[in-house]
């Protein structure tokens, strides 16, 4: 049946126009009434080849100057999938058996076009099959190669070119560079607006940088709000002004959603590719250390990678160590340590205390937490490893019963970055109960200077922790430089005076005065107080004169393993 909205697009080849005449006549006499052309030469074959979309070809097999087999091979030329029926008078079974071999999908003597629709019917459908297994494999291919979101090139793509060029540069000593992205302000906007905002930006921004690279260059979203870019064929003063002038593109584009417009910038890291590289990972690995070395910098700036840049290299350990932190995490290689702190007043002899202290176990190996930690502060890891540290305590006191007795005080650091994290005090209350201990036996610590720089949030830590129980202890105090106008704003139990104060307080004046100041103040405060890094009796026998009311350090009790 003719579908008029949409009629079969046939085109004939055929020398004779009578038999083209025939054939319609034929079509018409079975309900189908096709949008036709007739050609009778290669060259008008190939024009209305490529000039338009055709649903089948219906061929003659001998023709001046060219035959079917040549109709064949422009149709795979210039479509595929598109089906082609021979219909001829002349065509010999050998030939024929021939031309199905070369891509025709059936043939027809003129004698019989009784079989003519039947065919077409038939090859139409299987083509349109065809077709669209074709486009969805296509498709398919698309989406292994590209990403979702802005359909630029994705990671495994872009490692695959970025090997190509590794490869090239060994081979002809060719010239590229890998560029490093990321947006400075990205999970301000994904936090304040959601992640259809998000989306939106790293859409225009893809949309952005793709106007500012060549067509041999690829530009790539790498994972979240980061791009690669891989300039070919290009030395490192071209390479320095194309991330300047993203950096400045970037950095002018204003996002706006739902009215309010933001301001973003990029932190770019360069890397030169050269023989000295071996694997697309390490360039990569090499282009994040100076994206991050780009954002410690003050951000919106790009930064070259270079071997002998000491911040870089000891960025390049930390992350070296988030691995070893991770695999630590899952295969419980942490472990505690504690080091006691002693009365020295008569008033303050009123059960056992002491602070739980991380270690690492290692291949047999112990390692101290100034190793690790500042790498999992840099790269987030600290709310987990203080998790660890609270599961790891809690299981202890459990296990020794000291977590259900009416005296004693256990310490246990936590990091600022945990005073962030909402489900943390959930999670602290839940393994309180989980182990049945008593909140009054744990005290949390938290440094004075991340105390400060976390102030609302660990004000409500605090507050929480407090109402069931849990006492607060702050560490380093007069550390900060003002120190005692924040005491006031944390409700804490325990004031620990820093140790680099009361190390050198028999030989320093002012460092006894601070010391003596701190004590006083706290106990104004009705707080207890602490002295760190008590190295010695000596200075032990002066803090009693101050009135503090614990000491901690080498010269009281050395950190030691639980149990």
């Amino acid at each position: 049946m003719t579908d008029t909205a949409n009629p079969l697009r046939m085109l004939i080849v055929e020398d004779s126009e009578d038999d083209a005449l025939l054939l319609l006549r034929e079509l018409r006499k079975g309900g189908i009434e096709p949008y036709h052309e007739l050609v009778d030469s290669e060259e008008r074959l190939s024009n209305a080849l490529s000039r338009e979309k055709w649903d089948i070809v219906i061929t003659d097999h001998n023709m001046p100057g060219f035959s079917s087999f040549r109709v064949l091979e422009l149709a795979e030329k210039y479509c595929v999938d598109l089906p082609v029926i021979i219909v001829s008078g002349t065509i010999g079974e050998g030939v024929a058996v021939k031309a199905m071999k070369a891509g025709a999908q059936d043939y027809i003597m003129k004698d019989n076009l009784s079989r003519l629709i039947p065919a077409i019917d038939r090859e139409v459908r299987e083509g349109s099959v065809r077709r669209a297994k074709r486009l969805a494999e296509t498709t398919l291919e698309h989406m292994a190669y590209h990403d979702s979101l802005t359909d630029l090139v994705n990671r495994r793509e872009f490692e695959r070119r970025l090997i190509h060029a590794l490869e090239d540069t060994h081979a002809t000593d060719s010239q590229h560079v890998l560029l490093y992205l990321d947006l400075d302000q990205f999970k301000i906007i994904n936090d304040t607006c959601g992640h259809i905002a998000g989306d939106h930006l790293l859409k225009q921004i893809a949309a952005l940088l793709s106007h500012h690279i060549r067509s041999d260059d690829t530009l790539a979203r790498l994972g979240g709000d980061e791009f690669g870019i891989l300039l070919r064929g290009c030395n490192e003063f071209h390479a320095q002004k194309v991330a300047d002038k993203l950096c400045d593109e970037v950095s002018d584009y204003r996002f706006v959603w739902q009215n309010k417009p933001f301001s973003i910038s990029l932190s770019i890291g360069m890397v030169l590719v050269n023989r000295n590289y071996t694997s697309a990972g390490e360039l990569l690995s090499h282009a994040d250390l100076a994206c991050y070395a780009a954002k410690d910098r003050g951000r919106n700036n790009v930064q070259i990678y270079k071997s002998n840049d000491v911040e870089m290299r000891q960025r390049q350990s930390d992350m070296r160590w988030t691995s070893r932190i991770q695999q630590a995490l899952q295969s419980d290689s942490f472990c505690l340590w504690q080091q006691d702190m002693v009365p020295l007043q008569p008033d303050s002899v009123d059960g056992y205390r002491t602070e739980f202290l991380i270690r690492l176990e290692e291949g047999g190996h112990l390692i101290p937490p100034g190793a690790f930690i500042p790498a999992a502060e840099r790269f987030n890891l600290m709310t987990k490893v203080d998790r660890k540290v609270i599961e790891l305590a809690f299981q202890y006191l459990d296990r020794s019963g000291l977590g259900r007795k009416n005296t004693g005080t256990f310490f246990i650091n936590l990091s600022g970055s945990s005073f962030n994290e909402p489900e943390l005090f959930l999670f602290i209350r839940q393994m309180a109960e989980r182990y049945q201990l008593k909140p009054e036996r744990v005290c949390f610590e938290i440094t004075e200077t991340s105390a400060i720089a976390n102030l609302n949030a660990t004000q409500r830590f605090i507050h929480n922790a407090k109402q069931s129980g849990f006492k607060f202890a702050l560490d380093d105090f007069g550390a900060g430089m003002s120190s005692f106008s924040y005491l006031k704003a944390l409700p804490v139990d325990y004031l620990k005076v820093d140790g680099g104060f009361v190390r050198n307080l028999l030989d320093d004046p002012i460092d006894l005065g601070i010391v003596d100041a701190c004590n006083r103040i706290a106990h104004a405060a009705g707080l207890k107080t602490v002295a760190e890094f008590v190295e010695n009796d000596d200075v032990k026998a002066r803090l009693v004169e101050l009135g503090l009311d614990y000491a901690q350090g080498f010269g009281i009790s050395r950190p030691r393993p639980l149990d």
